[in-house]
């Protein structure tokens, strides 16, 4: 054996009852798993696992690594935390078909991220045209995790139509240009992409400074005739129907249960954000729970809500957080790139009355809570209101809090960062969420929002969040129940092989220390950025919940850290390509 973990508890990914074993390794795959001790040779590595967990390495289903695994292919912020495959091409969003500065423009604001830095990347090094070529050029990349993606269709009909008719309410594609788009699809799905992903939700806006800015992103421009000529391929190979509801107004989620119901016909596997408890929208996630539940059950529908085991929580730096999209104010504010015309902006009466109405109005549809006493400023030039919420920052100087928040914006801009929960800060109705049948783990969005949340640890999270419940004596879900929701229930349903640790296999697993699965989990950091110059994130540092992670059999993390070969040698991952 090239590596042996010994005496771990072992996990298989499938949900059953772990074991104490031996796990041994020859090259990339697993090749023994044993009772007994497994012979070591000299050249033998061996991993003392006694007293921690092995799983398979958890997946990631939902991610915006595409611009990152360009400049940083090690994807090391999720790897420390044992995810060893991602998914990426959501919301839309992918960069396997346009020209470099479209790309920029599509995906940058949504998913804030710096602009030049990935436009410059873009023109650099773009040498791929097909959708073929693409997965070629990831190949290529010495990744950490291995990747798989969908096929983002904001992509695909821009690359189809061309950017600025994409763009043009009202304006349907050609027949012609709807069989390119189905041309494209079928070889995607030919070649291995999960799906094809959509986006509805008009709060996601163009970036860059072209004519196009602010304008939704090109697929919610489309009618649900057009993705339904797309689906229909989904729906012959089994693959992956991903999209973004109109998470404000929620009504539209109706389209995606009726997408998927199989009655006469195949299922379509389908796939949507997120099942949350929201502050604004308090009960909503069990009355969706019971829908998707009635079209799973009785109307044949093969239906997934995406879901996080943890406190959904925001960091902003001034104003720029993308709920501000949800509303016309906000979204006005977020259009100026400039901070002094913004700040100008902020400071007119006019401004401040439409924002002042949006954002009490308690008729309008909203996701975001709005409410100012859920708020805390982290940082701030003016050291008096540091550690206070905008709402009694208002109370104390006797003001409007609308007032008081467009004051220290326009003052201060990005230099105030404030804090806020949107949601899932109830244990028993996050617990409820977990062990929901019809929810995927995960929701991470890792690569996207850099400087707005962290969710990158969100597996270790899960397993914390059951094992406490354990110790507590009110058990939720059991532990092996959780891994499989981490790993294998999720290659199963997007078709992947990855999430099972068993003899043949690849050698993807994570050693687990029980004892470190600690608060630490909820803490952040802000850490920079390899190779996007110097850019902060915020990221997860509980370093003492992992001991090992190990990718096609090599170690990605160890005791001593992230490996230094993790993004600079192949090896590691690959690309995947699903199967029906």
């Amino acid at each position: 054996m090239d590596l042996i973990v010994e005496n771990g508890l072992v996990f298989d990914g499938l949900g059953n009852p772990p074991r104490k074993l031996h796990v041994g390794i020859r090259g990339n795959t697993v090749t023994t798993l044993s009772e007994a001790p497994i012979p070591r040779a000299p050249h033998t590595r061996v991993i003392d696992a006694t007293g921690h967990w092995v799983t398979p390495g958890f997946i990631d289903c939902h991610t915006h690594y595409d611009a990152e695994v360009e400049l940083a292919p090690s994807l090391s912020e999720s790897v420390r935390h044992g995810v060893t495959t991602v998914l990426m091409g959501s919301c839309s969003l992918s960069l396997a078909l346009g020209t470099p500065e479209d790309l920029a423009d599509m995906f940058c604001r949504v998913e804030a991220i710096p602009y030049e830095t990935v436009r410059s990347l873009l023109e650099e090094r773009k040498t791929w045209n097909t959708l073929g070529d693409y997965l070629t050029h990831l190949e290529q990349l010495p990744l950490g995790p291995h990747v798989a993606s969908f096929l983002g269709h904001s992509a695909l009909r821009a690359h189809t139509m061309g950017l600025h008719r994409s763009l043009e309410p009202g304006l349907r594609p050609r027949e012609d240009e709807l069989r390119a788009m189905e041309s494209l699809v079928r070889e995607g799905l030919e070649l291995g992409y999960v799906g094809l992903s959509i986006m509805t939700l008009k709060w996601d806006k163009m970036g860059g400074s072209r004519d196009i800015r602010s304008r939704p992103l090109p697929s919610t421009y489309a009618r649900w005739s057009e993705y339904r000529r797309l689906t229909r391929l989904l729906r012959e190979r089994g693959r992956v129907f991903q999209g973004v509801p109109n998470i404000s107004t929620k009504v539209n989620v109706v389209l995606f249960f009726l997408e998927s119901i199989g009655l006469f016909r195949p299922s379509l596997k389908t796939t949507v954000i997120s099942m949350m408890d929201t502050r604004a929208n308090r009960g909503i996630h069990r009355l969706i729970g019971v829908l998707s539940q009635v079209a799973n059950r009785l109307l044949g529908a093969d239906f997934r809500w995406q879901a996080l085991p943890e406190i959904f929580d925001l960091w902003a730096d001034g104003i720029d957080l993308v709920v501000f999209e949800e509303f016309g104010a906000g979204a006005a504010a977020l259009h100026l790139q400039d901070a002094a015309s913004r700040a100008g902006l902020l400071r007119t009466p006019e401004y401040r009355s439409r924002f002042r109405r949006e954002w009490t109005n308690r008729f309008l549809p909203r996701a975001f809570h709005r409410d100012f006493n859920e708020s805390r400023i982290l940082q701030c030039p003016d050291a008096s209101v540091v550690g206070k919420s905008f709402a009694q920052v208002a109370k104390e100087q006797g003001r409007d809090a609308v007032d008081v928040f467009l004051d220290l914006i326009s003052t201060h801009g990005d230099a105030l960062r404030w804090y806020t929960v949107m949601a899932n800060d109830r244990r028993e109705e996050l617990e409820r969420i977990c062990r929901h049948p019809d929810i995927l783990m995960g929701f991470s969005d890792a690569g996207a929002h850099l400087r707005n949340m962290a969710h990158y640890n969100f597996p270790l999270r899960l397993l914390r969040l059951v094992r406490e419940a354990e110790k507590r004596g009110e058990p939720f879900m059991s532990v092996e129940r959780a891994v499989h929701r981490l790993t294998g229930e999720l290659a199963g349903w997007f078709g992947l092989d990855a999430g099972v640790l068993a003899e043949g296999r690849r050698a993807d697993l994570v050693v687990i220390q029980p004892e470190g699965l600690d608060a630490k989990l909820d803490q952040v950091a802000e850490a920079p950025m390899e190779n996007f110059g110097g850019f902060v994130r915020l990221v997860n540092r509980n370093d003492a919940a992992v001991k090992a992670v190990l990718i096609s059999g090599r170690e990605a993390v160890n005791e001593a850290g992230v490996s230094p070969a993790l993004g600079r040698e192949r090896g590691f991952g690959g690309v995947l390509r699903a199967r029906a």
